[in-house]
């Protein structure tokens, strides 16, 4: 057998495989009847849409394209040529002006997508300093989200403490939580270490779900109170303070816009450090790092804490901001949910990583009138990504890049 004829016996076993996987999902009804056009009208597109794709590629394999290709790869190379040596300056004005521009020409719906992606891009910077910067990799970072979020729920309920003041004890509790559970697990490595934080990740979520007297248990916490501000205002004749509570979603949009730009701003300076030198030695060869005399435990839990950090601020914008929490909101499916948005960015890569959380929580509300296939088409599109570019959307420029580096 060929291997031209070997690759299509390939595709078309993939084909029926995709069929056995939609059948028992559209021609299995509830009342027990087994019919296959429901199916057969769904796989047929799928699968024309695959075909047309497969053929695509395989006609670049053998250089059909090249004509297009080459120079679009010269235009690319010269693109990249022309942002890395440009001013960064050039490009983050226009996109902060967009980006605080955003509320005065979206509607509500779009502002809510814009809030989970900041939220999310927060999440996904804390965990970067963890798995993509000192290399650890942690399935159990949503933990520190849900410590975050109760820290604020209990201290604005039960002792009337304001957002502004919460914010910096919620990441402080989130840094103590990180020490307590990454002490006893970091001298683990590898697949051992990944088990170890998934158990610590689910032991948090269940002493939150059965701690009745300090959470409320399952039935969650209700009533927290949103973000207020005190402005001088004008009265009478005379300056008056007034308190402004902060319910509407623009007003949201911004403070965490606010808490993603400072984490962006964080997570930089981490990186480009001395601190930052060090976890990247224990990323590349932990034993070469600890011969050369780097602490990497101590190290490797300054990563687990400083990880925290920013998912305590998260976790305390969320719970302003829902006014209710409960253990629900942090599963073991967020932790893979904000790891997955890590890998598919590209490891140790900011802006990659704000990619990564623009494609998991924005394109899934674009594909949204594809209702109950959008997640299939989703999930097939990121197995492709990860398959054609396995290194992310935005790799880092080099691991390993160092601040004398950057120029």
């Amino acid at each position: 057998m060929t291997r031209g004829s070997r690759v299509w016996m390939l595709f078309a076993l993939a084909m029926g495989w995709l069929f056995l996987l939609l059948w028992p999902l559209l021609g299995i009804h509830p009342d027990g009847a087994l019919t296959f056009a429901e199916a057969f009208a769904v796989w047929w597109k799928i699968a024309l849409a695959a075909l047309c794709c497969f053929v695509v590629f395989r006609l670049s394999r053998l250089g059909v394209f090249d004509a297009v290709t080459r120079p679009l790869a010269r235009l690319t190379r010269g693109v990249g040529r022309v942002y890395s040596s440009s001013p960064k300056w050039m490009f983050l004005v226009p996109l902060m002006a967009f980006a605080l521009a955003y509320p005065f020409f979206t509607d509500r719906y779009a502002q809510d997508v814009a809030v989970n992606v900041l939220v999310y891009i927060c999440l996904g910077l804390g965990l970067n300093v963890v798995v993509g910067l000192c290399g650890l990799l942690d399935l159990g970072y949503i933990a520190f989200y849900g410590v975050g979020a109760y820290t604020y729920a209990l201290l604005s309920l039960h002792y009337g403490l304001s957002f502004w003041l919460c914010l910096p004890i919620c990441a402080a509790f989130a840094a103590v939580a990180g020490c307590l559970i990454g002490y006893p697990t970091l001298r683990m490595r590898g697949d051992y270490l990944a088990i170890v934080t998934l158990g610590f990740g689910e032991i948090v979520r269940i002493v939150i779900n059965n701690w009745m007297t300090l959470t409320n248990g399952p039935n969650g916490i209700l009533g927290i109170p949103p973000p207020s501000l005190v402005v001088p205002v004008i009265s009478d004749g005379g300056l008056v303070l007034e308190t402004v509570v902060m319910r509407q979603l623009s007003y949201m949009y911004y403070i965490i816009l606010a808490l993603a730009v400072f984490t962006v701003v964080a997570v930089r300076r981490l990186n480009f450090s001395r601190i930052g030198r060090a976890w990247e030695a224990i990323r590349e060869d932990e034993t070469a790092a600890e011969l050369m005399g780097v602490n990497t435990f101590r190290f490797k839990l300054l990563a687990y804490a400083m990880g925290a950090v920013f998912g305590g601020l998260a976790g305390a914008f969320f719970a302003a901001r829902m006014r209710f929490v409960s253990p629900e909101s942090f599963t073991f499916i967020e932790s893979a949910m904000v790891l997955a948005m890590v890998v598919l960015g590209g490891l140790g890569s900011i802006p990659g990583v704000i990619l990564g959380a623009l494609a998991l929580v924005a394109l899934p509300e674009v594909f949204r009138q594809f209702e109950l296939y959008r997640m299939l088409v989703f999930g097939g599109v990121m197995a492709v990504m990860m398959l054609v570019r396995p290194e992310g959307l935005w790799p880092a420029a080099r691991m390993g890049k160092r601040s004398d580096d950057e120029g």
